[in-house]
């Protein structure tokens, strides 16, 4: 049989319009035999990455493509009813044959928003194909597009101009394409049928010598998802299912067909499927993974290199920093710039530091730091963080594993009405193409799906409303999940509580029924998953260097006056962007204006990054729990511990911060006891006081493991960054591979093995729960500051 291969497949991508999932599309394709697949969404490529990747674990070859909106002129968005005009606008296929052909593929999807966003549509004009056409492969492609609509009209004539077109500008990478589809017998009520257009289509080829290929407009996986996928067109042009006028496709007949449903359906025209094959082998294999590109950074006069300039601002902010540079202190900054020198990125840290100090510079608030960035000298000799991490001991490691060097991840910041000047100031230096916010996918969830379902089917609000709340409540639950063959998951099983599992099986009996709801539950089901629509990231900006539709496309969006990326931030940094997370804190606000009101009312100028950190009066406010306003600390529950525990040090506050979540909340009683020697601080070793006396000698942080692993056992600190994230993410293969080298460690630094193997069963515990120390001290420290104000200047703070 000859082979075949699909050029024309929608996903959920196309939303609320294809319903084929990437995976188990590429499943089918792969079970049949096939070498490779396209995706051709409606006017966008958010599928693309996710599908390459896809492609790639199952050896198929990726065909990234677009299925356009053409219209006659891009840049018009007025059509006056009055005069009977409308928006007339055409199917277009275009598929990347190399490297080229993706950016410029990349390029007109992203224009098709920029310039040519017209009510929900994407959309291009030739004037943008002739410029960007290299590279690309053109097909006359569906029914819906401009030259079988002309023959539609019965204007021949023009429909061979049309075509004579694209055969100009694309020349052996245009093709003419069928489709046979049922239920296309009469299109449109022109009296023609889908295959009457196919032969007039094959007699143009033959005159023009115009290879021909097959296709079908697969929007489904297989044939019996075409009622879900029915459904899902109700929910996109809100219409019930019972309507008889509304928006349908004719047939199930669009769906994922085999190598062997395709050679039968155009037996009469074989070359059709040999040359899907021709556009495979033309189609070069593209990855669209990439190291993370960085923009440039202008170096000013008289240094060499980024590294160069790093060095000299990093030793620059360390006088003003340490005043004296000890020992100590060179040699941790020596090694922090060698680690950041091999691993590629001093200019991320001169980008962030040149935005971080220009935002201060304008006026605007900026944190201490949050997350594992604080554990960076350099970050704080450059300003970025204001947290000394030599004297909290925070690891740079956390941030940067010097063995496995992955992209480091500074998140920074900023008060909430500063926020958007920060981000204007990027964008003005580095230009407006080159930055983006990114783009969120809303899916259909459980709940969401059965009531979108219920309501297309027209299931009483009530009935829907009853079986919405039979699903159980727990976060993991999915229906997939519910409804899993023979019995529910086992891995939800094991999680959910008596009642939801109750719940579970409860909603089981509901789906297995012949009825109304069974039916709408196993829609749902289907359903469940499925991109419903798409947002911004609440503060993941992304910077290149150069016009970011080089690397990804981009779309626009209401809310946003910047471009936003087509890829989410779940594949942002293996397509090589650089993404920095701008926050917006409200408490930098709250402080900024307590600060700016004591100014005015009391002449005191306040320089909150150097309040007394040993501050009677503000710990004073902590032990009396008066902690409403206190950020991070005003819960009731947290009231109640700061009474218990009275802190006295700073120190006290970090682990508060760090134990006050659920599961290491089970420590506090102890912890406060030890803290007030009502029970006695212990050490299954004596080496590991030095680490542990600062929490009563109870693990509380990661740092702690990893410090306590390189000490003990004579981890480096890169095996002790491994085992961090081994324990936390519970990888349990790793943590296994781990522990022979961690007892034999142990045992020839001297310790024995039984106190090894119960230090590892007590961190194995413990560490799923041990908290990033870095990001509890930033957050202690502004929390401290808030304090401070509401201690000293209670009316200002509170107004």
């Amino acid at each position: 049989m000859p082979e075949f291969c699909h050029l024309h497949c929608h996903t959920q991508f196309s939303l609320l319009d294809g319903a084929s999932s990437i995976e188990a599309m590429m499943d089918k394709a792969l079970r049949d035999g096939q070498k490779g697949v396209a995706l051709t969404d409606h006017g966008n490529m958010f599928g693309a990455f996710k599908f390459v990747a896809e492609a790639e674990k199952r050896g198929l070859k990726p065909i990234i493509g677009c299925e356009f909106y053409l219209v006659e002129d891009r840049h018009r968005k007025s059509f006056s009813r009055a005069k009977g005009e409308q928006d007339l606008r055409y199917h277009q296929l275009l598929l990347a044959k190399n490297r080229q052909g993706y950016e410029n593929l990349s390029k007109l999807c992203s224009l098709g928003y920029i310039e040519g966003l017209y009510s929900k549509y994407p959309r291009i004009d030739k004037e943008l194909i002739e410029r960007y056409h290299e590279g690309l492969i053109a097909t006359s492609c569906c029914i819906g597009a401009e030259i079988p609509q002309t023959i539609l009209t019965g204007n021949l004539e023009k429909a061979e101009k049309l075509l004579r077109w694209w055969l100009d500008l694309f020349g052996e990478d245009f093709y003419i394409e069928l489709q046979r589809h049922k239920g296309m017998e009469k299109v449109d009520d022109t009296g023609m049928s889908q295959e009457d257009v196919n032969q007039i289509l094959l007699g143009f080829a033959k005159k023009y010598d115009v290879k021909v290929i097959c296709t079908n407009d697969a929007h489904y996986v297989e044939e019996e998802d075409w009622q879900p996928h029915d459904i899902l067109l109700c929910i996109n042009t809100n219409s019930l299912i019972r309507e008889s006028d509304r928006f349908r496709f004719p047939s199930s007949d669009f769906y994922f067909k085999t190598q062997e449903e395709m050679n039968r359906l155009f037996h009469d025209v074989p070359q059709s499927v040999d040359y899907t094959m021709e556009i495979f082998d033309k189609v070069e294999k593209l990855s669209l993974t990439h190291d993370v590109l960085l923009p440039a950074y202008p170096l000013p006069k008289g240094f060499k290199s980024q590294d160069d300039y790093l060095r000299h601002l990093t030793f620059e902010g360390a006088k003003k920093r340490y005043g004296t540079i000890t020992p100590e202190i060179e040699q941790r900054l020596n090694f922090e710039l060698e680690v950041i020198r091999n691993s590629g990125y001093p200019g991320y840290f001169l980008i962030v530091q040149d935005f971080t100090n220009t935002a201060r510079r304008m006026g605007v608030s900026v944190g201490p730091g949050r997350g594992s960035a604080a554990g960076s000298a350099v970050a704080y000799c450059l300003g970025i963080t204001n947290v000394d991490p030599i004297q909290y001991d925070l690891l740079f490691e956390r941030f940067l594993n010097p063995e496995r060097i992955s992209m480091p991840d500074i998140d920074i910041d900023f008060d909430d009405e500063g926020r958007d000047k920060v981000i204007q100031y990027v964008v003005d230096k580095y230009g407006r193409n080159n930055v983006a916010q990114i783009i969120t996918y809303g899916t259909m969830a459980a709940r969401s799906s059965i009531r979108d379902v219920g309501r297309v089917m027209d299931v009483p609000l009530d009935v829907v409303d009853r079986v919405a709340k039979t699903f159980p409540s727990h976060l993991k639950a999915t229906l997939a999940a519910v409804l899993a063959e023979g019995d529910i998951d086992p891995k939800l099983k094991g999680e959910l509580n008596s009642e939801d599992l109750e719940k579970a099986y409860k909603f089981r009996e509901l789906a297995q029924k012949d009825d109304e709801v069974g039916r709408m539950i196993q829609t749902a089901r289907k359903l469940e998953g499925s991109v419903r629509n798409t947002g911004i990231h609440a503060c993941g900006v992304v910077i290149t260097p150069d016009d970011i539709t080089r690397y990804v496309p981009v779309t626009v969006a209401k809310d946003a006056d910047l471009l936003v990326t087509q890829f989410d931030n779940s594949v942002a940094e293996q397509a090589g962007l650089l993404k920095m997370d701008f926050l917006g804190l409200k408490t930098l606000t709250i402080i900024k204006d307590a600060v700016r009101m004591i100014r005015d009312n009391h002449g005191v100028e306040l320089d909150m990054d150097a309040v007394p950190l040993d501050d009677p009066k503000t710990y004073e406010l902590f032990q009396r729990g008066e902690t409403i306003g206190i950020f991070q600390y005003e819960s009731a529950g947290m009231q109640k511990y700061l009474k218990m525990l009275k802190p006295s040090r700073f120190e006290d506050l970090i682990a508060m911060n760090a134990l006050y979540r659920p599961g290491p909340m089970d420590y506090l009683p102890e912890f406060i006891d030890r803290r007030h020697g009502r029970k006695p601080v212990t050490y299954d070793l004596p080496e590991m006081e030095e680490y542990l006396a600062e929490t009563y000698g109870i693990c509380v942080y990661q740092e702690q493991v990893m410090l306590l692993s390189q000490k003990l056992a004579g981890f480096t600190k890169g095996e002790a960054d491994t085992l961090r994230k081994a324990m936390g993410k519970k990888k349990k293969a790793l943590i296994d591979q781990m522990f022979p080298k961690f007892v034999e460690g142990c045992k020839k630094n001297g310790h024995p093995e039984e106190v090894a193997r119960k230090i590892w069963k007590d961190w194995e515990a413990f560490a799923s729960y041990a908290f990033n120390k870095s990001h509890s001290t930033c957050y202690a420290f502004v929390a401290f500051q808030t304090a401070y104000l509401k201690a000293h200047y209670p009316a200002e703070f509170m107004a």
